[in-house]
């Protein structure tokens, strides 16, 4: 078996186009900066974070407790209630109520946990069209492509570049890339797709425990159509989607818009509590991972992400490298968080994938440590995991040098005498990974120990 592509074999991919590169980073700036303006609006803001941070907190604490609430209001409520261990029982859930409900035909909003759980690829093997209703999911869809972020699911791709793939797949005039014009079609294409479905999936934003209801934020509405005109409504959760009471939501809908867009609200937000008479209501609650993280005292508050994306838009690595080049359903800094708990060896480079600025922390609406428990699991990973032998050996001669003042002298001489002799082909050759794209200091003279000690002699 072919070991996994590195992050950073992954992301060369994605940087030999530089325009793009510039694009993709200058594109994800204009929304970080358009959630600092969201945030400086609200003098309350840093109050907002600490109280939804205490909110994760207690939801964390007693998750056994408020999941059995949830279930109980809900069951109350007149909705099926089933629990998944995995996204194999989750899938197949989701194929047995279609399948005892004679559904023919499909729609599905956008939910980070369907993609998870790799809920198209199984239905589509079982004969299904399953259709995404969000008009970036879509794009990607036909583009047969998964999402590169996961509030802006299309944003690797240019307007022109959509124009060709609305022109494939549904005849839309050649080389039109109007984004009205685009909007307009897509619509005549989904309302169809919308009236012919006998029932909706939809992802879930946040679960009320107090009353058993749940809700679903989108800003083109796409959940709502789906689910009111089919008669059967699946609706998939990850566990620790839960909220204590309803006037916590408050503050959950004033951080979440504001970090992922810069809007003071989505759209719509969607309330769901039962079935409207005569319809069916499922609602599939998915571990999947999630409880053996929840045990991870250094990694637990990973699981308080309210998938914002805020700090994939404010990375400098994932807006110079794209989400593609993470291989996972979660891209960016809290994705380099939660993908080595589910696989180690997979998504062992992802943590290494930050410069550790922290600015993902910074912006974070729920305020995870993130750049902390990234420097946490590359401990893991160089105990526990498999490093390249090349940077074990060199960490453990830096770590000699480094603690030997001897050593550091001369090493640093060394090195300072072979870089102003060596070329610079030698240089920044194919060895020095490092010299790819960037260019050495000027070497100085001496080091600052031997200035200090030459000048602190002359006073």
């Amino acid at each position: 078996m072919s070991s996994p592509k590195t992050h950073a074999a992954a992301a060369e991919e994605f940087l030999k186009d530089e325009a793009r590169t510039l694009w993709h980073d200058e594109t994800l700036w204009h929304v970080r900066q358009k959630r600092d303006t969201a945030a400086q609006k609200l003098p309350e803001w840093e109050t907002l974070r600490n109280q939804a941070s205490q909110i994760k907190d207690y939801v964390l604490s007693h998750l056994d407790e408020l999941l059995v609430q949830f279930e109980k209001n809900a069951l109350a409520n007149g909705v099926e209630v089933l629990w998944a261990k995995d996204g194999k029982e989750h899938n197949e859930h989701v194929y047995r109520i279609l399948q005892e409900n004679h559904v023919k035909k499909l729609v599905k909003s956008k939910s980070i946990l369907t993609e998870e759980c790799g809920l198209n690829h199984f239905l589509e093997e079982k004969g299904y069209d399953v259709v995404d209703t969000d008009l970036g999911e879509r794009i990607i869809q036909f583009n047969h492509q998964v999402p590169s972020h996961i509030v802006m699911p299309a944003i690797h791709l240019k307007k022109k570049e959509i124009g060709e793939i609305f022109h494939k797949h549904l005849g839309t005039k050649e080389g039109a890339d109007d984004p009205g014009y685009l909007t307009e079609a897509a619509r005549i294409h989904l309302r169809e797709k919308f009236i012919q479905a006998n029932a909706a999936i939809t992802g879930v934003n946040f679960g009320i425990a107090e009353t058993g209801g749940f809700v679903v934020c989108t800003n083109e509405g796409n959940a709502d159509m789906g689910t009111h005109l089919a008669d059967i409504h699946i609706a998939c959760m990850g566990i620790e989607k839960l909220i204590p009471r309803a006037a916590d939501l408050g503050v959950f809908l004033r951080l979440l818009a504001r970090s992922a867009t810069g809007q003071s609200i989505t759209n719509y937000s969607s309330h769901f509590h039962r079935p409207s008479p005569g319809k069916k209501m499922y609602l599939i609650l998915v571990d999947n991972g999630r409880t053996t993280q929840l045990g991870r005292e250094d990694f637990r508050n990973s699981l308080k992400c309210i998938r914002c994306g805020a700090c994939m838009n404010t990375c400098p690595i994932y807006r110079r490298s794209s989400g593609f080049s993470y291989g996972s359903t979660v891209p960016g800094p809290i994705g380099s968080i939660l993908s080595p708990g589910i696989d180690l060896n997979k998504y062992s480079t992802l943590p290494f994938a930050s410069t550790l600025c922290g600015s993902c922390s910074e912006v974070c609406p729920v305020k995870i440590n993130i750049h902390e428990q990234l420097y946490k699991w590359r401990q893991v990973i160089a105990k526990e995991g498999n490093p390249q032998l090349a940077k074990k050996w060199s960490m453990k001669l830096a770590g000699k040098v480094l603690g030997n003042p001897a050593w550091y002298n001369f090493m640093g001489k060394t090195a300072r005498t072979m870089l102003k002799i060596t070329p610079d082909s030698l240089i920044y050759s194919k060895v020095n990974a490092w010299g790819k794209k960037r260019d050495l200091p000027e070497v100085p003279k001496e080091s600052f120990k031997e200035w200090y000690q030459k000048n602190r002699k002359n006073e």
